[in-house]
């Protein structure tokens, strides 16, 4: 029991946690009360359905393509260069929307805000990985996710609020001044050692990421029409709407965390499953709603299902990967794993919003869900295809 304790007790105690657990939440903040308030502009300037999703489609694809450049970034020039960097692109560059909605300015804005959360992103998981001691890497990659989702949980709704009040203005100006918190708390970490057992970012092979990577992908890829596009489907409901995204990330802070209690007791990778059931039955029950104009407490039983599925398919897929890598590999299994999380958000949203215009939301909400069920299957099978034959070491730590 006083081994166990010991853990527990060291999580908060160790140096730099806590300030990369408020850099998360700060970043993250900023990123969240900007999410769904652009393409409803977007949308509301006259842009179409497709033009708001590719919003968050443009700002993906930045992210992905900076993701792939960041290890080798960190190796570079260290961590709290490049976490300040990220935070100056995903920040300010919001201050531009003041001067124009339209549709150029607007995707090189996403483009460079897309750019700073690719940093962030993969730099922040690598960070807590770095600080941790080995023997409470979960407890303290768990503790991160509850700060990012405890404030997109804040931010989704807030942002929406004050746009519904007020106007989007304000809304930009904290867009750009979040972030500025967590440059202020990266100022404050401590330095890093370039650690043989942490400091490696070599490949991964491809077999061991594909159904972890297919898994995020796709509930990101429902997670990013959702945020985007849910806004405008309750275009007259606007703030409702924040209500409901803020309640499927609470949903999504708690399926996380159940997700890492149960797997290390029953192993790991055995509740991907259950978890794709949830986020699959969150859409539908969304698509009835979207289908009936059904009251509000169905669409909040969607959030919560929704929500809690996506937190554990998060949580079951991260640490898969990680097993998978081992501790020499934790900044490649960060990049990959963020990849698959943001291009799936990316596409997503893109992909969706075209549904959208040419189908109506009911059928944005059925396709995701659809996707969620079949997607995931596809995987195994090339997952046994792919490994058939290989050698058992190369799946260990």
């Amino acid at each position: 029991m006083t081994a166990a304790a010991e853990p527990r007790r060291g999580l908060f105690r160790t140096p730099g946690l806590p300030t990369a657990m408020v850099m998360g939440a700060a970043a993250f903040g900023g990123w969240a009360v900007l999410l769904p308030v652009v393409p409803l502009v977007v949308s509301l300037s006259g842009g179409s359905d497709a033009l708001a999703g590719s919003v968050t489609a443009v700002f993906m694809a930045a992210t992905v393509v900076t993701q792939l450049a960041v290890p080798r970034l960190l190796r570079r020039w260290g961590h709290r260069w490049v976490l300040a960097a990220g935070c100056m692109l995903l920040g300010p560059p919001s201050l531009l929307l003041l001067l124009s909605v339209h549709a150029v300015p607007v995707l090189a804005v996403s483009a460079l805000r897309g750019t700073g959360f690719g940093m962030l992103t993969v730099a922040g998981s690598a960070l807590v990985a770095e600080l941790a001691p080995r023997e409470i890497l979960g407890r303290a990659t768990g503790a991160q996710g509850i700060a990012v989702a405890g404030s997109q949980m804040v931010g989704l709704p807030v942002g929406l609020a004050i746009m519904q009040r007020w106007s989007a203005t304000p809304v930009f100006v904290l867009g750009a001044l979040i972030p500025m918190v967590a440059v202020v708390a990266i100022a404050r970490l401590p330095a890093i050692e370039n650690r043989p057992d942490r400091a490696s970012y070599g490949r991964i092979p491809l077999w061991v990421l594909v159904i972890p990577w297919l898994a995020i992908a796709v509930a990101a890829a429902a997670f990013g029409g959702l945020s985007s596009l849910l806004p405008i489907a309750l275009e007259d409901r606007a703030s409702f709407a924040g209500v409901i995204l803020a309640v499927s990330s609470g949903a999504t802070l708690l399926g996380r965390y159940t997700a890492g209690f149960v797997s290390d007791r029953i192993g790991v990778g055995r509740l991907l499953v259950p978890a794709l059931a949830l986020v699959c039955a969150g859409l539908v029950l969304f698509a009835l709603g979207e289908a009936t104009h059904a009251h509000a407490a169905l669409l909040v039983c969607a959030a919560i299902a929704f929500g809690f599925g996506f937190g554990a398919v998060q949580n079951e897929s991260l640490v898969m990967v990680f097993t998978a890598a081992g501790p020499s590999r934790f900044g490649a299994a960060s990049a990959g794993w963020n990849i698959g999380f943001d291009a799936g958000a990316g596409l997503g949203s893109l992909a969706l919003g075209v549904v959208a215009s040419l189908a109506g939301y009911f059928w944005v909400f059925a396709v995701a869900a659809m996707a969620a069920a079949v997607v995931p299957a596809v995987g195994m099978v090339a997952h046994r295809a792919l490994g058939a034959g290989a050698r058992p070491d190369r799946v260990t730590a």
